[in-house]
Order: C-alpha cells, then structure tokens, then sequence
C-alpha cells in the first residue's frame, strides 16, 4: 500500500470545519493506504508560545478523530515531538532551503498581514515590508520546512489537503527535489490528493476557527446548536418572511448544503419566493445538523479518554521506527557519522 501523511495542530476541539475539511477524508483513505496521522505539536508553537498544559488537549483531540471514524487499529496515531526525528530531518532540509523560498510563501504573507496595521491608502491590505519579516520567528517563517520534514521522514506518497494547502505539497516536491539532486533519490515526491468540499463557514461568516469562536464540535449538544445556529448570519436584505431572499452569503443554507441535500431545491424556492422565514428555516437547519451530528457524538461519548495515552504511545513507537529507518538513509547519503 502507498502511504499518506497528515495531521492537525493540537489547538482545541474538533468541529465541523475539520470534519468536512479533512477528518472524513482520512477515514475513506484508511481502506487504501497506509496512514500516518499527527498531532502537530510542534507546529503549534509556530504562532504561540506554549503556556498550559498541551496534553489534554491532545487527547481530545484524538477522541474526536477516533469519533470521526479514524481507526487506530488501521492508521498510525502519533504525536510529532515523540518523534525527535521530524526536528532532525528540519535542520538537514534548512541547510539547502533558500530564505526567498520561503519568504514567498503565500500563506505566511496571509498570517503576516492579519498581524500587522493596514497601509495608510488602503484599509484592507497590509504590504509585506523588511520591518514585518524583522519581527517574525523563524519556526513561522520555517514551518514550511518543518511540515516538508513530516511528509518526507515516512517517504510518503501523498498528502490529503484542502486547495489552500496545494503550495505547501508544491513546496515539498521542490525540497525533495533539491535533496535528491543533491544527494542520491531518497525520498518520492509526494502527489496531493486534494478534497474538494467546499470551506465550511464559521457561525459569523468568517472561516469556521477556534480562535474565533464561531465553530459547531463534533459532539455539540442539540440546545447548543439551537442557540448557535439562531445567531447565525443570514440574508441582511431579508427583514419580512416575505421578503424575497438570497441564499448566496447565507450562513444557514451553507449548512443545508452540508447536510440537507435532499430539501436544498425546496429551501431555495421558498427563500427567494418569500415563503420561507429565517426563524423556521434556522430550526430546521438546527434539526438537520443535530440530526447529523448525532452518532458522531454518540460515538464520543463511548470512547475513554484514558485510553488515548495507549493509542498515542504505540502509535508514535511506530512512527519512530519509521523515521528512525529513513534518517540512517539520509546521514549514509550526506555522509554524516
């Protein structure tokens, strides 16, 4: 079987961004690859220094993909700092990485602009100036090698991603390359394998995140669903149930389309003929999402947090005979002691 890697940074509960995102395409792919799946705790501490205690949070986090359908029994569950030889692997690959590599990374530009005032001509974009780059650390301006490193230890053959991660894999293609050009054909370079769910929408119509508050978990109960999704962003322009609608920008129907297929031609009809209300369409999306949340919390509620520490331990001794495996390749073929 090929192998895939992926992972999550350790930053709070899973919701149903993270489902749709990347959770339910892991599980499909447990039947076709071999998997390697980790909690990204030194990446972590890219955007944050660490202050509280990271473990619990790792735990449940892997109780909610073990909720979501990943199985232990089937892919590797692993923590990356238990694996000293994702940092090894970073520090060879820094040694021919160019700093304009990485300065060029649109995603570091994005997180730099959200950090920084916006520019005096125009109130919504920030420009990339030296003064921003003097003030940023080099574990966020080198993660880009750190995440090259997570993919190439285990030789993967492919990374799951979403679009806006399509030039990190890029990234690490050309990373491989210069190694490989440099030192002997080591390490494949890894395919994408992209999923194709649209981004799921966070309750005020921003990115669905954690650090914004805006998120619906896994196992969120019904009464809170209801509260949540009542304050759901809707149609500004729909003030009377007979006001006609417009279902695109509509929090509420993003969440139908996710998990109300089947009444989405009904539910756009109505919207736009302004015969449907937003309250009573916001409790049927309410209804939908508790009945799809359901068994995943269900599930949940089943699994022993106690038990994570076995899962994590045993996964991580797997992932470091692996890795362990491929840096002895990689110290013969640089020809370190």
């Amino acid at each position: 079987m090929k192998r895939i890697l992926s992972g999550s940074r350790p930053t709070g509960r899973t919701h149903i961004g993270h489902l749709f995102g990347a959770l339910s395409n892991w599980a499909k792919l447990q039947d076709t690859y071999e998997c390697f799946f980790e909690v990204a705790d030194i990446h972590a501490l890219t955007t944050s220094i660490n202050k509280e205690e990271m473990r619990p949070v790792i735990r449940e986090l892997v109780a909610d993909w073990i909720a979501c359908g990943i199985d232990p029994k089937k892919s590797t569950l692993f923590i990356q700092s238990l694996v000293p030889q994702h940092s090894e692997l970073h520090l060879f690959l820094s040694m021919i990485m160019p700093v304009n590599w990485l300065k060029q990374n649109p995603t570091l530009k994005d997180r730099m602009r959200n950090y920084a005032p916006p520019t005096k001509e125009d109130t919504t974009t920030t420009e990339i100036t030296e003064d921003l780059y003097s003030n940023l650390n080099y574990g966020l301006l080198g993660y880009p090698v750190l995440q090259a490193a997570d993919i190439l230890i285990y030789k993967a053959n492919a990374v799951p991603v979403g679009e806006d991660q399509l030039p990190h894999i890029e990234m690490t293609r050309e990373i491989a390359r210069k190694f490989n050009n440099a030192y002997g054909n080591i390490f494949p370079e890894p395919e994408s394998i992209v999923n194709t769910t649209t981004r799921v929408p966070g309750l005020d119509g921003r990115k669905m995140s954690k650090s914004l508050n805006n998120t619906i978990t896994i196992d969120e109960s019904f009464e809170s669903i209801k509260s949540k999704i009542s304050q759901a962003f809707t149609d500004p322009l729909k003030i009377r149930k007979t006001d006609p609608g417009h279902t695109d920008g509509c929090i509420v129907f993003a969440y139908h389309k996710l998990i109300n297929s089947e009444a989405i031609p009904l539910i756009k009809k109505e919207c736009e003929e302004g015969t449907r209300g937003c309250v009573s369409c916001k409790a049927e999306c309410s209804g939908a999402m508790n009945k799809f949340i359901e068994p995943f919390r269900e599930k949940r509620a089943q699994i022993n947090i106690n038990d994570i520490d076995n899962i994590l331990e045993e996964g991580s001794k797997k992932a470091k005979e692996v890795a362990s495996a491929t840096i002895k390749e990689i110290k013969e073929a640089m020809k370190l002691w």
